[in-house]
């Protein structure tokens, strides 16, 4: 897709920085492979379900820990029991240039270790209501990756989940980070945008849009 304006690296608050086509079509390949076959590993990708009883529209399958609404496990308790998909290396070092480029810090980038991944999967109305990522133990950034079609991604405050927000579209190969004073900003994914296949790259992901989160755990034991 040509682009009239070049999108450029930008903060989005304190903390948090949005840099644009980070991840290149080659790059964005890779991952939709990968992410195809932690999806078929095991029990497969699933929608969790809330301790409410409301099953999530996107569907999420885990690495290095597995997590549920609103807890990590080493195993897949909501499903059939087994061990979670480890965490590979070759992610965790994709996480360590993510931090090193959004912060333009290559030691903070060193220092990033990454052990947990969530995968989401969106497709059709699915969303994301505004939440914070606070069941790790760890202050670490987290690491969003955007893949496919494009989204309006919300970051809040840390306080509620109302205003002050800023809304940004995400698209295919973009990389968000957020951590240090919004680290624990509620933020969201309120809805797909509307896109014409030319608008894609191909990257082998026919519909929908895949996002990446990598986070660091904390965790010295297993979580309780």
């Amino acid at each position: 897709m040509l682009e009239l304006l070049p999108r450029e690296r930008r903060p989005l608050a304190p903390g948090a920085v949005h840099v644009p086509g980070w991840l290149d079509v080659d790059q964005q390949r890779r991952l939709v492979e990968a992410c195809r076959g932690w999806a078929r590993e095991g029990p497969g990708i699933r929608h969790a379900v809330l301790p409410n009883g409301a099953t999530m529209s996107v569907r999420t399958v885990c690495l290095g820990w597995h997590w549920m609404p609103y807890r990590y496990s080493r195993t897949r308790d909501d499903q059939d029991g087994s061990p979670v998909a480890p965490f590979p290396p070759w992610l965790a070092e994709l996480g360590r240039r993510a931090v090193a480029d959004a912060y333009l810090d290559p030691e903070r980038g060193r220092r990033y270790a990454p052990d947990i991944a969530l995968v989401n999967h969106y497709d059709g109305d699915a969303r994301m209501g505004m939440h914070r990522d606070s069941d790790e133990r760890a202050p670490d950034p987290v690491v969003s990756l955007s893949l496919g079609a494009p989204c309006l991604f919300r970051l809040g405050n840390v306080e509620h989940r109302g205003r002050p927000w800023v809304d940004v579209e995400l698209r295919s190969g973009d990389l968000v980070v957020f951590g240090d004073e919004h680290r624990l900003a509620y933020h969201g994914v309120p809805k797909l945008l509307a896109h014409s296949p030319a608008d894609l790259p191909d990257i082998g992901l026919d519909r929908g849009r895949l996002n990446i989160t990598l986070r660091v755990s904390g965790f010295a034991d297993p979580p309780r």
